[in-house]
């Protein structure tokens, strides 16, 4: 059987050739092989390597006269929202490559999206100047076609991704976010003006668009991630299909407030706080509602304000909810997204520590009932902040990660030196792994803790949760643990899921003291010392 596998195709239709990214898996027990190959699909699927000699490549893009192709590639260490390369190569009549150039690579630029002008001209997001701004490849040098303090990029968890998109030769639909969240705009490359497209939602992606329409993925505080169809002559928006559709009264929805706080050195943070909303309820006067701190996973990734049921669901039910924005997300510039560099298991851990106590002393959450959770790189942060400070009164980890060292070693290639830049070198600076691992810190932590797994994760496995379950019990701390067969890593089945969401509930419920609103499944809680 073939041993390799393929994707982000670029399609020549004129001459039935496709390029495409290789994997090849054929070497057992090595690293699989990158490469940017081309398909000829009418000479029975014959390949011919275009590029190779980088550990990655992404983002092949044909030129719209079909006579060049552009595509990324970078090396390890480097994830590629650290450091890429742009190449581009002349074509010729068999559509192979003919003196392939570098393009653009600077120290410390991170290059995403090229994509080629109806005029041919080759453009691409990169952040020299610390924002992922849009640029031209000009002649001289690269040229930034809208320079803003605003994140036109995202980093490249995956293939596909597109922010940008031509309308015609002087006009591009483009989307970026602040710290209010996305715009939508069309970018006059002649003038230099950001025409704001009005539109009801928040968040943006997957733009495509020729001169008539725009086509791409949309979601909002009040609505799904939603497929939709702009006109441009008119700016009307269509929704062609929606993700999920719910019989919701929108006076259930908390709307997401943008907050910024102070943090460790005189650094400013950023989250979205969601207050408690139920227009059958009133909160008895003077009473504060517990808060749930949420750390996103990644942890190179941002949390929007799009529609999450997840966290409707406690702020339906009298919970305040923080989902923070740490120093290291994504959305806020290249230096904010930097501060995570060595320090994973340090910066997210006060970042949201920190969100807690603005809150309180905001009066908008209750100082003695304060919560957190988090899953994977988010489940690390929260088991973290449980081990390494005192802030906090209950736990809950979706397979987090528990041994930093067990993660460094058994990841996949993509991921396999992303700890190099969060935490230092594996394995020289093993010392720094053990030191931030929750599970080194487990004899910190007193609070109750709620873990969830799913014993199918390949990425985080099973034994890193148990680990923990294992430490808390000898020490008499109050626990429970939910193996889920089938999951892997994030849970796909809705049981599982509803499961998930009463499991927390009652263990919330059980330590802050409140009957839930609803019956509830019974959770064996170990008690630990608490229980004698």
């Amino acid at each position: 059987p073939n041993q390799c596998r393929y994707a982000d195709f670029a399609v020549n239709r004129s001459g039935g050739r496709v390029y495409a990214v290789r994997e090849d898996h054929s070497v057992p027990n090595q690293e699989c092989a990158n490469t940017l190959v081309m398909v000829d699909t009418e000479a029975r699927g014959s390949e011919v390597v275009m590029a190779q000699g980088h550990d990655f490549y992404s983002s092949p893009v044909l030129s719209r006269d079909g006579t060049k192709l552009a595509w990324l590639a970078w090396n390890h260490p480097d994830m590629p929202w650290d450091e890429t390369e742009l190449w581009m190569t002349e074509l010729d009549e068999f559509g192979e490559a003919v003196n392939p150039e570098l393009v653009w690579a600077e120290s410390g630029v991170s290059i995403f999206q090229p994509a080629w002008s109806p005029d041919n001209e080759l453009f691409c997001v990169a952040d020299p100047d610390g924002w992922w701004n849009l640029y031209r490849m000009d002649a001289e040098a690269p040229a930034n076609v809208c320079p803003m303090e605003a994140e036109f990029g995202a980093p490249q968890w995956v293939f596909g991704l597109s922010k940008y998109a031509f309308i015609d030769r002087t006009h591009i639909l483009c989307t970026w976010s602040g710290t209010s969240g996305g715009n939508l705009g069309i970018l006059d490359l002649d003038t230099g003006d950001l025409d704001l497209v009005d539109t009801p939602y928040s968040s943006f992606s997957y733009l495509s668009a020729n001169d008539r329409h725009a086509l791409f993925l949309a979601a909002s505080p009040t609505r799904f991630t939603t497929l939709a169809l702009l006109d441009l002559a008119n700016r009307e928006v269509r929704e062609l299909r929606t993700s999920a559709e719910v019989d919701v009264d929108p006076a259930y929805y908390s709307m997401p407030q943008a907050v910024e706080f102070e943090t460790e050195g005189g650094q400013r943070a950023h989250a979205w706080y969601y207050p408690p909303a139920n227009p059958e309820y009133e909160v008895p006067e003077a009473e504060l509602p517990p808060l749930r701190v949420k750390s996103h996973g990644g942890p190179t990734s941002e949390t929007g304000n799009n529609l999450d049921l997840q966290i409707q669901y406690w702020t339906s039910r009298g919970f305040a909810v923080v989902d923070v924005n740490y120093g290291g997300s994504t959305g806020y510039g290249t230096a904010y997204r930097r501060r995570l560099n060595g320090t994973w298991g340090l910066v997210d851990v006060q970042d949201c520590g920190n969100a807690a106590t603005h809150l309180v002393e905001q009066g908008l959450a209750d100082g003695e009932r304060l919560s957190i959770s988090g899953g994977s790189a988010g489940g690390f942060t929260t088991l973290a902040c449980l081990a390494f400070t005192d802030r906090f009164h209950v736990g809950i980890s979706y397979f987090g990660v528990s041994d930093l060292g067990a993660l460094a070693r058994e990841t996949h290639k993509f991921e396999s030196r992303y700890l190099d830049s969060l935490v230092g070198k594996y394995p020289e600076e093993a010392h720094i792994y053990e030191e931030r691992s929750p599970l080194t810190g487990a004899e910190g932590i007193t609070c109750p803790v709620l873990f969830l797994q799913g014993d199918e994760d390949k990425i985080v496995l099973p034994n890193q949760a148990e680990m923990m379950v294992d430490a808390l019990r000898a020490r008499g701390v109050p626990v429970a643990y939910l193996l889920f067969a089938g999951e892997q890593h994030g849970f796909r089945k809705a049981e599982n899921i509803v499961r998930s969401l009463q499991a927390e509930t009652s263990f919330l419920a059980r330590f802050f003291g409140y009957e839930p609103a609803e019956e509830l499944p019974a959770l064996d809680i170990d008690m630990g010392s608490e229980g004698d």
